[in-house]
């Protein structure tokens, strides 16, 4: 059996949602005990807590340059094109 990353520690957005699915797997088959059940439950709480973050964090990132009607950028008060995040 391959030891899995233990949730608190930083892993890949991909590599979270490999391993939700292979938590739903084994919770679906019927097998585990109660108490291993119980802890892959908090162990795909903390996975999906995590993934949540890496979304919400990617969202924030990922934005739109405003473009006037000519095409070119709008600079704002700082001297920095506008941008407005993507929704």
């Amino acid at each position: 059996m391959t030891k899995q990353p233990h949730p608190e520690q930083e892993i890949s957005f991909e590599k979270a949602f490999e391993r939700l699915e292979q938590i739903l797997e084994k919770l679906n088959s019927g097998h585990p005990s109660l108490e291993e059940s119980l802890k892959l439950y908090e162990e795909a709480d903390q996975l999906i807590i995590m993934s949540h973050k890496k979304l919400a964090d990617a969202e924030k990132k990922i934005e739109v340059l405003m473009k006037n009607r000519a095409g070119e950028l709008q600079m704002g008060s700082d001297n920095k094109p506008q941008v407005q995040p993507l929704s």
